[in-house]
């Protein structure tokens, strides 16, 4: 049975494929303008983000607007085929209106209030900013949203930041009230009689400050979280007048991958399409793959924010980024690897920062498909257009999604609360590295993951990994035992059931509420020095039957047995002989718990027996080289495969059983696919449920 998605614009049933585009920054160059729809064409662009940054040129005085321009290009783009994703221009402020209106400008920790300049230097709480907001987003959407060229809004650019102005002390006051309702409530929940920071007015209470209070982690985690609900709160506030005038037309608004500042999980109710902005520091190393299989990860999690719909790369570079240390050009081949990446783990656009580089100021060296030089002949130029061409072919994907049987828990508040922890490994504790750890395993053999938060459902996965679960908000460990009940498999690590939704330890003894399904108690965790190393070995005939020792560094877990059975044991200091994997039956499924971080070949054996004992759908059942991956997009009645090259040498793929059409070529694939280093094949073949 066929399943797909809608595209992202039924104007553009295709793959989106285009660039942040600032014409605003050109007005005194209308021979630049011209010459840019010629390059677009060229380079196989059928979309433009437009108006980013543009409240300077569309509000030059308060009051008095400049819209022709706009006009102009939006209806030049239109004639040449070229749609326009429309831009609230709110992440940056205009200078008047910091002059007039000195309020809309943030105060830092320090509560000093910032000069004007930058970026997103503006408090989402400021009256005035949300009026000026919304009179603008009025206009603009009373004049676009029924262009027939506009096919989405793009609003505000990277949320970020936070602001600890007056304004935002009494919204952050009021949010307190409404979520602890007494005084009583909120000190027992920070545990305030500590240190003998008890409050006894609601005026007391400030966000955390470098000269202040900053050590009372419940407040510290409260902030977090209200900066992410202040942030959503104006997002709203942004959508609500694009919304009035044309409710069909979709929003979005740029991510930052695993950007710690906000909980994206909060904004995907009032989002119609999920985007991200992805610039990975490729080529450090000679060999891509480790830096491949994060990045992985982190499509997944935007295909996984909106349950499997496919997401948008909005940003990318196709050459290099010049905000990092080094800025590295791209090798040839990676640019088409990278962004056919995106894809296969869901995306329906490819679109890059930006179409023509500025001539001034910060990113006047940041990657552009335009270079200063400003004609087409040369490799980034052609790099894009080998993109376009390639997406082109790609129609029959649109819609396709991903169907793991996977899912890994990354959850944004679980990380502010260990992070904020004060032991047992300060220089450390590396939780997004754990992640990327149980991730790697299924990366390595070609098998989709989903990655979600702890609020998510559970019950459509075989096998759902929470590394480091540190925080349990209520209700996740009683469906955690339902699914485990119902037959699914568990894996916790060490460091799990640490404490409460309010970072209060849990009382009883660790895990807290994971101990009935894990049935083990944690005793103790040793942390070790950087450098240090203890030995894991599994068991004699271990119902796994796993053999071998293993490193094991950082953090080991001194557990105990309440009903697990013991697969593998330290080697060695005072816990030599204690469990270090354990694994317990509960009604009908099984848990897991790893007590160390151990190598990357442990968690190799370790997975892979579990992807043999729950028989995991691999994208293509067969042994992948270093390097390669497999990722897989479905409709139901066809999959389509993409075999991909991190690698530092050619690998040669051997296909399965079935069936493969090259679907660039469409002849048939042999059963030996050789792919070159940053080499890439895209397959269809009829759905292995199907077939």
């Amino acid at each position: 049975m066929k399943n797909k998605y809608d595209p992202i614009s039924k104007k553009v049933p295709h793959f989106l494929h285009g660039a942040d585009y600032n014409p605003d920054q050109w007005l005194k160059y209308p021979e630049i303008l011209e010459e840019d729809i010629r390059l677009m064409k060229l380079a196989n662009c059928n979309v433009m983000s437009v108006g980013i940054f543009a409240w300077s040129t569309l509000e030059p005085e308060e009051g008095k607007f400049n819209f022709e321009w706009l006009d102009e290009v939006i209806d030049r783009l239109y004639k040449n085929g070229i749609y326009t994703i429309l831009a609230t221009p709110s992440g940056a402020r205009p200078a008047w209106m910091a002059q007039k209106y000195p309020e809309v400008l943030r105060v830092g920790p320090n509560r000093v209030r910032n000069l004007f300049g930058e970026r997103h230097n503006h408090c989402y709480t400021s009256p005035i900013y949300r009026e000026k907001v919304r009179i603008m987003n009025t206009n603009l959407a009373e004049r676009y949203s029924k262009h027939p060229g506009v096919i989405m809004w793009h609003v505000s650019n990277e949320y970020g930041g936070e602001c600890h102005c007056d304004l935002c002390q009494e919204a952050f006051r009021s949010w307190l009230k409404d979520k602890y309702g007494t005084l009583d409530n909120l000190n027992h929940a920070w545990w305030t009689p500590f240190w003998s920071h008890t409050y006894t007015d609601w005026s007391q209470i400030e966000s955390p400050a470098p000269h202040g209070e900053n050590l009372v982690h419940g407040l510290n985690l409260d902030w977090k979280r209200f900066v992410t609900h202040q942030t959503v709160d104006f997002f709203k506030h942004e959508i609500k007048p694009l919304k009035k005038i044309n409710p069909e037309l979709p929003v979005t608004t740029n991510f930052m991958g695993v950007y710690e500042g906000l909980d994206y999980w909060k904004f995907v109710d009032f989002l119609d399409v999920v985007s991200w902005d992805n610039y990975p520091r490729w080529h450090q190393t000679e060999d891509d793959s480790d830096l491949a299989c994060q990045d992985s990860m982190v499509h997944d999690l935007n295909r996984s924010l909106k349950g499997g719909k496919p997401f948008m790369l909005m940003e990318s570079t196709p050459s290099m980024t010049n905000w990092m240390a080094v800025s590295k050009l791209k090798r040839p081949g990676m640019h088409l690897l990278s962004s056919i990446q995106a894809v296969a783990h869901g995306s329906d656009t490819v679109q890059y920062f930006q179409w023509r580089k500025s001539r001034g100021c910060s990113e006047k060296l940041h990657g552009a498909v335009v270079d200063h030089c400003g004609h087409e002949n040369n490799r980034v130029f052609r790099d894009v257009q080998e993109v376009g061409e390639t997406l082109k072919k790609l129609d029959e994907v649109i819609g396709t999604t991903v169907k793991p049987e996977v899912a890994i828990i990354f959850d944004w508040e679980n990380r502010w609360a260990m992070k904020d922890a004060k032991g047992p490994r300060n220089i450390g504790i590396h939780y997004e590295e754990t992640v990327v750890s149980n991730y790697k395993p299924f990366w390595k053999n070609g098998i989709p993951v989903d990655v979600i938060n702890m609020d998510c459902d559970f019950s459509k996965y075989k096998l759902l990994i929470a590394p480091m679960l540190y925080m349990v908000r209520p209700g996740v460990a009683e469906r955690i035992e339902e699914f485990v009940k119902n037959g699914g498999t568990f894996v916790a690590t060490y460091w799990s059931g640490i404490v409460n939704e309010t970072d209060l330890c849990f009382l009883g003894g660790f895990p807290g509420p994971l101990r009935k399904v894990l049935g083990i108690w944690a005793e103790e965790i040793d942390a070790l020095y950087d450098g240090e190393e203890r030995l894991v070995s599994f068991n004699e005939d271990n119902e796994l039957g796993l053999k071998g020792d293993y490193k094991a560094s950082e953090l080991c877990d001194l557990i105990h047995l309440e009903g697990a059975r013991s697969l593998a044991t330290y080697k060695e200091d005072f816990y030599a002989g204690r469990p270090a994997l354990t694994v317990n039956d509960f009604e009908k499924g099984r848990s897991y718990y790893i007590a160390s971080r151990n190598e990357e070949k442990f968690n190799d054996m370790f997975y892979g027996k579990l992807i043999q004992e729950l028989n995991l759908r691999k994208t293509v059942d067969t042994e992948l080289p270093h390097g390669v991956t497999a990722q897989m997009r479905t409709d139901g009645e066809n999959d389509y495969v993409f075999l991909m090259n991190f690698g530092n040498k050619e690998s040669t793929v051997t296909l399965d059983n079935f069936d493969y059409t090259d679907l660039l070529t469409g002849e048939k694939a042999s059963k030996e696919v050789k792919l070159p280093v940053y080499g890439l094949k895209i397959l269809k073949r009829k759905a292995k449920q199907n077939s």
